[in-house]
């Protein structure tokens, strides 16, 4: 069985040696994502080093994902590390002042924070185990009302669900970190608590104003705002990714499912790709096997026809990083291979002319039952509109560049194949034969030019 949709690896403490990153890559690992949020910026260089060298060594294009902190929240000290009590009902403040809490207040660094908050607004902290509700807002304390919890302590992380925060996306933190990934040359950036379309062009220009290299970005999804302006945001980024994690604990979390769903349906549309990340095999972090329950959310992710589904601890920190790739990939394989919709339908996209070219190629590999369809690809570009008509048939990407390989490993049923000669030559029945494809019909895409041709 072939896999369609691609799997991105969290890099972490219990992954990060040549012997076990070079299993998990020939295990299926399509992207390997580097959370910035941990270590420094010249450790995960020498990741990347280590990743790029197993890529060239295993002749298997691997993409390398950036994943910037972004503007995490938290509150200030208490007087000591114990666990504060709360009551339902009981008043709570947030200040400027930099002395320890007390149990009744405790400092909100962030002015930012403190100058967006309104009353109604809600805080949630500690992944939503608090709620408490603003009351009243003054240039320095805010005066709210717990509505669940029963302790705080220090240094707790909140998520304001119904703020627009005015604040760039990128903290002095990212701007340092993002100044070091670039030097490296990574294949995508994932930005952090993204809220509007200009903090995607924000990090944009701070690339572009550094380096000439062709860095993607992906937009994290994982705020309310960001869900009401999803067209928007994906119109001016590269890739989304559904970070169903934060997501959760700002939306009502039964409403995750059909907000995926609904991303998935707007990116589409424009072209983009997208991944969906967040506890898809966690009991996998302290257990050799998944639970009936994950093994259905990564198969709904391949029916959804998601781009790629991610690890995040079950790799970083879980007992058998490989064993979850295995896993992954075998749950994935199965899924891919059953089409439990007419494909053809799937290249039928509200908003998207009938006469599209995308579309066509889509179509006609469908209705001649093509075995492959194969583009030159000098950049991403027709590949990823091919592949967000989802065919259930493989795009052979033949790439003269090796980051053009690489930024294709995010993108569903499509396998990059970086061969200069093959390239050069527009040799596409040899393309198909390299990929596996010696018979029956293929569909031939060189820039506009599209054609139909019988392997011999």
């Amino acid at each position: 069985m072939r896999r369609f949709t691609k799997i991105t690896a969290s890099i972490g403490p219990n992954c990060e040696d040549a012997k076990t990153l070079t299993s998990m890559i020939s295990a299926g690992v399509n992207m390997c994502r580097l959370n910035f949020s941990h270590d420094t910026g010249d450790i995960q260089g020498k990741k990347i080093d280590m990743i790029r060298k197993i890529s060239d060594k295993l002749h298997t294009p691997v993409a390398i994902v950036i994943d910037l902190q972004g503007p995490k929240h938290r509150i200030g000290n208490f007087a000591t590390e114990d666990k504060y009590p709360l009551t339902i009902g009981q008043k709570f403040i947030f200040d400027t002042d930099p002395t320890p809490g007390d149990g009744t207040r405790v400092q909100l660094p962030d002015t930012d924070v403190m100058n967006s908050l309104r009353p109604g607004d809600r805080i949630l902290l500690n992944d939503g185990k608090i709620e408490m509700t603003v009351d009243s807002v003054s240039p320095d304390q805010i005066v709210a009302t717990v509505v669940r919890g029963n302790e705080i302590w220090s240094r707790r992380g909140f998520n304001l669900p119904d703020t627009d925060i005015a604040t760039s996306v990128l903290t002095d933190k990212d701007k340092s970190d993002l100044e070091y990934a670039i030097t490296k040359n990574p294949d995508y950036v994932a930005i952090s608590f993204v809220q509007r379309p200009e903090d995607v062009a924000e990090v944009r220009d701070f690339i572009t104003a550094r380096t000439s290299h062709p860095i993607k970005i992906i937009a994290k999804i994982e705020r309310p705002n960001a869900v009401t302006r999803i067209a928007e945001i994906a119109a001016v980024a590269d890739a989304i990714m559904i970070a169903r994690g934060d997501l959760a604990v700002e939306v009502p979390f039964e409403q995750v499912p059909a907000i995926s769903r609904h991303i998935i349906r707007e990116c589409r549309k424009l072209n983009r790709p997208v991944i969906m990340a967040t506890q898809m095999l966690g009991t996998m972090v302290n257990s050799e096997f998944p639970t009936r329950a994950e093994i259905s959310d990564v198969a709904n992710a391949a029916y959804l026809r998601a781009d790629s589904t991610m690890t995040s601890e079950e790799t970083t920190i879980g007992i058998n990083p490989v064993n979850v790739i295995e896993t992954m990939n075998r749950i994935l394989s199965y899924s891919d291979s059953d089409a439990i919709a007419n494909p053809y339908d799937w290249s039928r996209v509200e908003n998207v002319p009938e006469n599209d070219w995308s579309r066509s190629v889509a179509s006609m590999a469908y209705l001649n039952r093509a075995a492959a369809i194969v583009v030159f690809a000098r950049d991403t570009d027709i590949a990823t509109q091919i592949s967000c008509r989802k065919p259930d048939i493989p795009i052979v990407a033949v790439c003269d560049e090796k980051y053009v390989a690489n930024q294709l490993c995010l993108l569903r049923g499509v396998f990059p194949l970086y061969d200069t000669d093959l390239f050069a030559q527009r040799d596409a029945f040899n393309s198909a034969h390299k990929f596996g494809v010696t018979d029956g019909k293929i569909v031939i895409v060189d820039g506009d030019k599209i054609s139909l041709r019988t392997l011999d």
